[in-house]
């Protein structure tokens, strides 16, 4: 069953060329989308862009927790589509978003996934449409009909897309968020994920601040369920495990103002002696609070234990590593993977100018490469394999001894996938 314990899935991981489409999109203003054909079609959810400042929807671009993962489902789709022995004569497609890290934004583009169906429950108007003339109405290509989806990272945003997603019986694996509230299986009965929810590794940071003899800590959480939800999972934890006091508990807004991260740093020192810091918050966030500890002169005076949204990422201190030294990061288990493209790869196969070498297959990252890969993008893989070992052994029940779909799976029944995803066992 693919729930909070994670199922495991393969071990490598090629990176693929650079999304440059989907990035232009995003600085133009709004998000850009992947599609790749196939029988069953795949959805997936990526924060490829930060949040949008003074009235844009997408900031910069995310190498990390947006590209990383987007390319992560494409790889883990190259190799389902390639096994002879999963899904056989069934390619899986994939229609991919931007969720530009916006809970709001990312609904809207989440109901692209239920156009099809919607479209299928429709009450006749269309027939009733007349152009002047009796000239014909032009029809646009019917949408892609989403079996299920992958996603999202966020837990706000995972909460906001299954509740739209349940109505139209489409299952959702997360590989990412893991607020406690996601476990409720009256409300999300649809939606499961590979990654732990916030209590486990909440627990874990009790454990290692009781390990590290601090009595006296303060919590820090962006606003909004993954943050709020941490806190509150790890103030209780503590609590209950006693020996540990909290100085204070701060959050921080979902649209921070200019100056809010001073004022937190200048909360934090209401406590000078608790040093210590447990910050459940996004990664933009986190680069601002040690932003803002730098600019108050507080380099070295906190010490930090984050949770998996820091993680082992560089993005949120870059530039900063100064303020995070000695800093003490969550990340559920995973794989290590070593295999990476450090290398020119063109079209035509052949090199271009400015490289030194074709790639061969045979790079390995630490040896060739200087790359370190995001930490969530082994569980993206796993979500899109759970998918796919659900959807064979589906295709196993229902099409016995037949290549390709048969009429029993078109279309899917979401209902009936949902079981089979809850049931899968893959290696």
């Amino acid at each position: 069953m693919v729930g909070p314990g994670g199922a495991r899935g393969p071990r490598l991981l090629a990176l693929l060329p650079p999304l440059v489409a989907l990035a232009q999109a995003g600085v133009a203003g709004a998000a850009g989308s992947v599609r790749l054909t196939g029988g069953l079609t795949l959805g997936g959810l990526f924060p490829v862009h930060a949040r949008g400042a003074a009235g844009r929807a997408c900031g910069p671009l995310k190498k990390e927790q947006g590209v990383h993962r987007l390319e992560a489902m494409l790889y883990a789709l190259d190799r389902v589509n390639a096994d002879p022995e999963l899904l056989p004569g069934v390619r899986l497609g994939a229609r991919l978003l931007d969720t530009c890290s916006r809970d709001t934004y990312a609904l809207e583009q989440a109901l692209s996934f239920v156009q099809a169906l919607i479209r299928g429950r429709g009450d006749g108007d269309e027939a009733a449409v007349r152009c002047p003339g009796d000239v014909p109405p032009l029809r646009a290509a019917p949408p892609e009909r989403v079996v299920a989806v992958v996603g999202a990272s966020a837990s706000s945003v995972s909460i906001m897309v299954a509740n739209v997603l349940r109505l139209f019986a489409i299952p959702q694996i997360s590989y990412a968020s893991t607020a406690p509230e996601l476990s409720d299986s009256t409300r999300y009965d649809y939606f499961s994920r590979v990654v732990p929810p916030d209590s486990y590794q909440a627990q874990a940071m009790v454990d290692i601040v009781r390990a590290l003899g601090w009595n006296y800590v303060s919590t820090l959480a962006s606003e909004g369920n993954y943050g709020e939800s941490g806190v509150e999972a790890f103030v209780q934890i503590s609590r209950e495990a006693g020996g540990v006091c909290i100085a204070q508990s701060i959050k921080i807004p979902r649209e921070p103002k200019p100056g809010e991260f001073d004022k937190v740093i200048r909360r934090l020192m209401e406590t000078p002696s608790a040093r210590g810091i447990v910050i459940f918050a996004n990664e933009d966030d986190i680069r601002r609070v040690l932003q803002a500890a730098r600019q108050a002169n507080l380099t070295g005076h906190f010490l930090w234990v984050g949770s998996d949204s820091w993680g082992a990422k560089t993005s949120p201190i870059l530039g900063l590593e100064d303020v995070a030294v000695a800093a003490i990061t969550i990340l559920p288990k995973r794989a290590s993977i070593d295999e990476n493209f450090n290398c020119k790869l063109t079209s035509s196969g052949t090199l271009s100018e400015d490289s030194t070498r074709k790639c061969t297959g045979e790079e390995r990252i630490g040896r060739d490469s200087t790359y370190e890969q995001e930490g969530k993008v082994q569980f993206v893989i796993d979500a899109v394999y759970a998918i796919a070992h659900a959807l064979h052994n589906m295709h196993q029940a229902l099409c016995p001894g037949h290549i390709g779909l048969c009429p029993a799976m078109e279309p899917t029944d979401g209902r009936m996938l949902l079981q089979y995803i809850r049931a899968v066992r893959f290696n």
